[in-house]
């Protein structure tokens, strides 16, 4: 009996760069049906032609995550096209950076509606159709940032701390249903992040910078440890090795942790 096309077939936001790129390249490759998603419809069109012909069934669109009827659209187009979906990535996200004062509510608003909510919508779209299916596997793209408690990028942290809290709980309910949940929290890696980066001081941009090109970790190496992390039915997914260290640290001696972030914020004078 052939198996229906979703078995093998997987919707990515934020797919015209960065993870979400080399992730549409890697599940292409193999042959999957891959629908890349992106605000941009040309940089998802581009990374479609990049990915060439495997024998999938492709297609780009545009797809604002914080848009509903964009949500409702991918979805009726996954059915139409493959009669349902194995994995969803929700890998779209923006970064902004300053202290809690400093950052402008506006930023605030940006950050957790693209971050937190964004993954919400997806969840939300998409969790009843996966019960239903009783398969399936959900991708939430997090960020170390989002354990770890950093200073100066607090509104970054705090919507990537909401997904890492949303994901333990959709965990949880889509157990009895046989559909798996992965929170992925990479460090910094050379990705586009910083075409849309704010910040509150023209320094944030070059440190964000350096520590994207020092990193020691692709893009590529981070969507084959999510590859490899739905195979496995994989939780937490953390992909740098020193980022592993810190969270046991956390963990383990949060005090000293404490000392160590504390160092990290100037004091009055």
């Amino acid at each position: 009996m052939t198996q229906p096309s979703w078995k093998n077939s997987i919707a990515i936001t934020g797919a015209g760069s960065g993870f979400g790129a080399a992730l549409a390249r890697l599940y292409a490759a193999r042959g999957w049906n891959v629908a890349l998603t992106d605000i941009d419809e040309k940089r998802a069109h581009r990374i479609l032609l990049e990915t060439g012909t495997h024998g999938g069934d492709n297609f780009a669109m545009q797809l604002d995550v914080t848009n509903a009827g964009h949500w409702r659209q991918l979805q009726e187009s996954v059915l139409q096209r493959w009669g349902g979906l194995q994995v969803l990535v929700n890998n779209a996200g923006v970064a902004a950076a300053g202290n809690v004062e400093e950052t402008s509510m506006q930023d605030w608003d940006w950050v957790l509606d693209i971050d937190l909510m964004g993954v919400v919508r997806g969840c939300h779209q998409f969790a009843g159709l996966m019960k239903r299916q009783k398969s399936g596997h959900i991708v939430n793209v997090s960020s170390f940032a989002g354990l770890a408690g950093l200073p100066f990028i607090a509104a970054y942290g705090v919507a990537k701390a909401g997904v890492v809290a949303l994901s333990e709980a959709l965990r949880a309910e889509m157990h009895p249903y046989g559909v798996g949940v992965t929170v992925a929290c990479p460090a910094f890696v050379k990705t586009g992040l910083l075409d849309t980066f704010r910040a509150t001081g023209p320094e944030a941009h070059a440190k964000v910078s350096r520590w994207m090109e020092t990193s020691g970790v692709s893009a590529e190496q981070v969507a084959a440890a999510i590859a490899k992390a739905i195979t496995d039915n994989r939780f937490m997914l953390l992909t740098h090795a020193r980022t592993r260290g810190a969270w046991r640290m956390k963990r383990w001696f949060p005090q000293t942790y404490f000392r160590m972030l504390a160092k990290r914020s100037p004091g009055p004078g």
